[in-house]
């Protein structure tokens, strides 16, 4: 009931302001502001595009009078013109992450191959857990030019668009038919993408004529809206139960994921660490989230950690994961955690998360949950048995990361000698790029990572050609920072023309392109599984056999990278590269750095195992062998229960 007191507006007299579908987006968009810890910023960073007929007149027309003609007191939001929109989804990634999902780019993109080339890195963001707006252009909501170009013609249903290939790999999907939807479904986006525990892919389909299509907005639409990012706290209970757990534990590790950098509890868990001895292990994502230095800190653990923490692994009896998904290769194919009775505490600002290996789950934000923990572990401290096996495995794999990085005085260097420069080369506060191959591998045993920020590994899609543009979004994102995106010449090939956007934009990246000829991670894997590395050289075809054994590609990515317009230094050997890159770093352009490593190389020595099957009948001896090694690793896989 309304009191004599007060006032209602019909809502046909509240204040509207007419606008195409395409303007009222963008100006919603402008006025979305996220806050976490006191700090307000802007959710909207950018907008990334490529311009078809399908988006050119709605959002492009939008985004040009944004700069051209801006309201009085309307924010001009930043377009960058990318090259290929699989590429720009991927800057649009890198910028998020490198943000600490705290900020977002939109990528926009017209419709039929435009929009369909942003399927893969939507999968890439979803399943990261990396918030991205994908705007893709859709047919005629009228239908009126049935079929129109590029659209796909379903005959079980006329409404099936290729944008439904996006469902599966966003975290919230519509289809704006009418106006009016967008004010519904716009803040059901928002809200999604500045969820820590909901976020990834967000994708707005937008039919073109709706975009151009007119409406009376209500000027609430588009008031100033902050969404405040929590920091969900531990159920005092939950706390209790974890707390016991842990206290029983001879054994502990921590596993520390991605979920610390994101909230910034790096500072806590070191607290942790120290406070009670218990080893700290790291993966892909979580990486930095402990400086290498700390006594409690024994790198990577699983398919591609380091010796030192899988041999605290497998002896483990509680182990304590922070901000982890557990991906097979954390969990080495769930044969890393070999203590018959082991039991889990998990520390994740998502159930779902949480809830993996039947753990005792602490539902929470990290930075909210590690200083409860480690209050609540007050007095509890690991055997000194075990801290002084914690110094000696972390001696031990010191020992081994020296060796291996050092000059081996081969006719051409191993990529890990290359790391090991990088490593000493970047200041604490600059970021390394990888993604795909047997990079990600030897990074992960041996890199020594002394910020949060410093590695920035995607390896949940493990997407080749992801490096080049994220480091245009991490660059964005950190402009005060050196940005050095390592690179095979395979994941080169896959998606260089970024570098192009990058000049473009007048920024400063430094690409290290190690050329190796092939594909070094597969060629290994197919040697081991016994295929003999076949299909996996850049090779031409050779006519008297008909295989691809002939002689290398005549391919010049030197001149590819020049002709992009991008500075190229060519090294030989590690002083020379250590050399280029000092080059590289005084200059004020992108520069890459090609240097020639050894494909059969020594890496970091095999401290785990991954599920990869083998086939089971076969006529090379090579593969019934790689089949006998196979079954006898496989007995160690276990679920967690």
């Amino acid at each position: 009931m309304t009191t004599p007191d007060a006032v209602t507006t019909p809502e046909a007299e509240r204040p509207t302001v007419r606008l195409t579908v395409g303007q009222a987006l963008l100006r919603f968009l402008a006025n979305q502001h996220t806050e976490r810890d006191g700090v307000e910023r802007p959710l909207l960073a950018g907008v990334m595009g490529i311009f078809g007929h399908g988006n050119v007149a709605g959002l492009g027309q939008a985004l040009a009078e944004n700069h051209l003609d801006p309201e009085p007191g309307e924010r001009t939001v930043p377009y960058y013109l990318a090259r290929n929109e699989q590429a720009m989804v991927h800057t649009a990634v890198g910028y998020a992450r490198t943000a600490d999902r705290l900020q977002v780019m939109a990528c926009t993109a017209s419709i039929g191959p435009g929009s369909t080339n942003m399927v893969t890195p939507a999968a890439l963001a979803t399943i990261d857990r990396i918030p991205v707006l994908l705007l893709p252009s859709d047919t005629f909501a009228t239908r009126a030019p049935d079929p129109v170009l590029q659209q796909l013609e379903d005959p079980r249903s006329p409404d099936v668009s290729v944008n439904d290939a996006f469902r599966p790999v966003s975290r919230y999907w519509d289809r704006i038919n009418r106006p009016e939807q967008l004010i519904a479904s716009a803040p059901a986006a928002m809200r999604v993408l500045t969820d820590p525990a909901e976020t990834g892919a967000v994708t707005l389909c937008l039919p073109q004529d709706v975009q151009a299509e007119a409406y009376d907005w209500p000027v609430a639409f588009f008031r100033h809206r902050v969404w405040h990012v929590a920091r969900p706290v531990p159920e005092p209970a939950a706390l209790a139960r974890a707390a016991e757990v842990i206290r029983s534990a001879r054994r502990p590790l921590v596993v520390a994921g991605g979920g610390v950098v994101y909230s910034g509890a790096a500072e806590e868990l070191r607290a942790l660490a120290t406070a009670t001895g218990i080893p700290v292990a790291d993966t892909q994502a979580g990486k930095g989230a402990i400086d290498h230095d700390h006594p409690c800190s024994v790198g990577g653990v699983g398919a591609t950690g380091s010796a030192a923490a899988n041999a605290l692994a497998a002896e483990a009896d509680v182990v304590i994961g922070v901000g982890t998904r557990y991906t097979d290769f954390t969990t080495a194919s769930r044969t890393a955690f070999r203590h018959p009775d082991v039991r889990f505490v998990n520390i994740n600002v998502a159930a779902f998360d949480a809830a993996k290996h039947s753990a005792e789950m602490v539902v929470a934000d990290a930075r909210a949950a590690l200083p409860a923990l480690t209050e609540a572990l007050a007095g509890y401290r690991v055997p000194d048995a075990l801290t002084a096996e914690v110094a000696e495995v972390r001696a031990g794999w010191d020992d081994v990361t020296r060796a291996l990085v050092a000059p081996q005085g081969g006719a051409l260097p191993a990529q890990v000698e290359v790391f090991g420069a990088l490593n000493d080369l970047l200041g604490d506060d600059d970021i390394v790029i990888n993604a795909a191959g047997s990079m990600p591998g030897d990074l992960q045993a041996l890199w020594r990572a002394r910020t949060p920020s410093q590695y920035h590994l995607e390896y949940g899609y493990s997407c080749m050609g992801y490096e080049i543009p994220a480091a245009m979004g991490a660059k964005l994102a950190a402009p005060d920072s050196e940005v050095v995106a390592i690179v095979g010449d395979g994941g080169y090939l896959m998606l260089p023309q970024e570098l192009a956007t990058i000049v473009a934009e007048n920024l400063k990246i430094i690409v290290v392109l190690l050329q190796n000829h092939g594909f070094a991670s597969i060629g290994a894997l197919s040697e081991s599984r016994g295929s003999q590395r076949f299909g996996t050289s850049y090779r031409t075809r050779n006519a008297s056999t008909g295989m691809l054994d002939g002689g290398p590609d005549p391919v010049d990515l030197v001149a590819n990278a020049r002709s992009l317009g991008a500075d190229v230094i060519e090294a030989a050997g590690i002083d020379d590269f250590r050399a280029a890159y000092a080059r590289a770093a005084a200059s004020e352009r992108t520069t890459v750095i090609h240097i020639e490593t050894d494909p059969q190389g020594p890496n970091p020595p095999e401290s785990s195992w991954w599920d990869v099957p083998v086939a089971q009948t076969a006529r090379l001896a090579s593969t019934r062998d790689a089949h006998q090694r196979y079954v006898e690793a496989k007995r160690a896989q276990r679920p967690y229960l």
